[in-house]
């Protein structure tokens, strides 16, 4: 396709990633671009959701929104929890802001690489971070036993996991995840942060949370807009004991929710079904979309239980000038990794999108790499080195392989 005129020094500002509305902003006319950066729920709001939320979006707009613990009621008759032992917020990042500031007073343990809010919070206000590094040869597989002997070894006063974690996509059981917390029952705090759980498919029940509200310093964080696929709401909750959540809850705005997630979460139980078949989607995308990227030559995939695959690009291409270049040259918009404590800009976070964005993504990736002497595939002899194959080569390929 032709270029798209995006100005790729809005990619160059800033800790995080550019947004969608500063990129779309930058685009030629009728530019789309497919985001395989924000990790997003594609199949969730349906199409007729979407159009009840426009339907209602007069009243949405005008009026306030009930306040945030009527909202928290109802999310919790419709998720089958208890009000006392749930906190709601304007999405994840406002929780462990809050947490930082209420319940981490000395130090705090976190594997890295992971969501960079967990590292970047508590440095901000003068935290001691013990950063555990997860290493690639293990697939970034974290280690629980270790990790706890890392805590005790530091002396650390809270620990976070993230799991599924963020950006390697590593699932930790759940018979693990609750050992653990019983082995930290003398820290001040465990955070387990859940947000991108509802994307496994390992176990029918994957969730900690039941087994947070009745231990006395355990936190389970939840993102409704990355799962519901609703980035631009900005709500999520968590689960603890009452005297945790509500020492959380106390500390919360009271209208801190807007009336679009009130809407949302009024919608949810009516749609239970529709968000089911949203996940099996994902799980097949996700499946399609590793065997897709495992052809790419010199590419390795890493497995994943997030909605996101993380990569290693070849030794000879740089995350920075691909993303670069598939947004410029291809309306794609991809997350290096080379910001993220742990990793360098090798790596690149993929979203699990629907097969027609993923060819997109391939065709760019295969245009970039045409610039570059490639290592053979696995059947060519070592010493006949060829160029990145076109996307016909490439289809072909496939088929004969299939």
């Amino acid at each position: 396709m032709a270029g798209t005129g995006i100005d790729t020094s809005i990619l160059h500002k800033g800790a995080h990633s550019a947004s969608y509305f500063d990129l779309s902003r930058s685009a030629g006319e009728g530019v789309e671009i497919v985001d395989f950066c924000i990790p997003c729920n594609p199949y969730f709001p349906t199409p007729e959701m979407f159009d009840e939320l426009s339907r209602d979006l007069r009243n949405i707009l005008k009026y306030y929104p009930s306040d945030s613990s009527s909202i928290t009621k109802k999310l919790c008759s419709v998720l089958g929890l208890h009000p006392q032992t749930v906190a709601m917020a304007n999405g994840s990042t406002e929780l462990i802001t809050w947490i930082d500031h209420l319940l981490i007073k000395e130090s705090v343990a976190i594997p890295i690489p992971t969501f960079g809010r967990w590292t970047d919070q508590p440095l901000e206000t003068g935290k001691r971070v013990d950063m555990f590094p997860l290493q690639e040869r293990d697939g970034f597989r974290l280690n629980l036993d270790d990790y706890v002997r890392f805590i005790r070894d530091r002396g650390s006063r809270v620990a976070v996991v993230c799991n599924v974690n963020n950006p390697d996509g590593c699932y930790l059981p759940r018979r693990d995840v609750i050992r653990f917390m019983d082995l930290l029952g003398d820290l001040d705090l465990v955070v387990i942060d859940e947000s991108f759980i509802d994307f496994s498919d390992l176990e029918q029940y994957p969730s900690v949370g039941p087994d947070a509200v009745i231990r006395p310093n355990t936190v389970v964080l939840k993102s409704l807009g990355k799962n519901f696929g609703l980035h631009g709401i900005r709500f999520g909750y968590l689960m603890a004991n009452p005297a945790i959540a509500g020492k959380i809850g106390k500390a919360l705005p009271k209208w801190n929710l807007n009336s679009l997630a009130e809407k949302v979460v009024f919608m949810i139980q009516e749609h239970e079904e529709e968000y089911e078949d949203s996940l099996r989607l994902l799980s097949r995308d996700r499946r399609s979309m590793a065997g897709e990227l495992a052809r790419i030559p010199g590419l390795t995939v890493f497995p994943s239980q997030g909605n996101f695959i993380l990569v290693k690009l070849p030794t000879e291409w740089s995350g920075v000038a691909l993303r670069d270049y598939l947004v410029a040259n291809h309306g794609v918009y991809t997350r290096e990794c080379g910001n993220k404590l742990g990793m360098t800009s090798q790596f690149m976070r993929l979203v699990v999108r629907p097969g027609r964005d993923v060819d997109r993504l391939i065709d760019g990736m295969l245009d970039y790499g045409s610039q570059f002497r490639a290592r053979p595939y696995a059947d060519e002899a070592p010493d006949n080195l060829i160029r990145y194959p076109t996307r016909t080569e490439y289809t072909a390929r496939r088929a004969a392989n299939a």
